[in-house]
């Protein structure tokens, strides 16, 4: 009888073994399976990215495009679009550019993260080519231009919740990249 119980508590104990291994399995998918989830649906204003522009472009819609632009506080760049905004048709691509000033006394690589609001429009919003993509690396003193070609996702118009939607905000946050040893190159993009 005894070898019985030790059995069923190896077995129970083994079981809880694995669920716990199981929910840590969970918790390090999470973050990538969230990205990728944000990403495909445009969930918290999370844009998409595109290979190509769409062949449609609805004329009888504009909708205007402001940009926003800030830095961290521990990156001591200037960073700032070059243009408050843009009217766009759903459709139709468009590049606009940022301008990055590194006021520090060494080269930094910073990194940009992104949304765009409202939220709604996020999986409307398709990037082309973005600075985003990659790090960018700039010398003590040196300023660069960097752009973003985008367009916004002609479906937004038969989206009956979004018909109201006349203005979206492209707001990028620059930060100091956190590894050196993937620093880019404004020569090498």
């Amino acid at each position: 009888m005894m070898r019985h119980g030790g059995f069923r508590n190896r077995l129970t104990a083994f079981a809880l073994l694995g669920v716990i291994l199981a929910m840590f399995a969970l918790v390090a998918a999470s973050v990538p399976l969230y990205s990728l989830f944000c990403q495909v649906t445009g969930f918290s204003g999370t844009t998409r990215r595109a290979i190509a522009a769409p062949t449609e472009v609805v004329m009888d819609r504009l909708i205007t495009v402001r940009f926003n632009a800030s830095t961290a506080p521990d990156l001591d760049w200037q960073f700032e679009p070059l243009e408050p905004s843009v009217r766009v048709h759903p459709g139709e691509e468009q590049v606009v550019t940022y301008r990055a000033v590194n006021h520090a006394h060494e080269p930094v690589t910073g990194t940009a993260t992104f949304n765009v609001t409202p939220h709604k429009v996020g999986r409307y919003f398709d990037k082309l080519q973005c600075f985003c993509f990659t790090k960018q690396r700039l010398e003590a003193g040196q300023s660069a231009d960097f752009q973003v070609s985008f367009f916004v996702d002609p479906e937004i118009v038969r989206d009956l919740d979004t018909e109201e939607v006349d203005t979206i905000t492209l707001s990028y946050t620059m930060f100091r990249a956190k590894t050196a040893s993937t620093d880019l190159s404004l020569e090498s993009r």
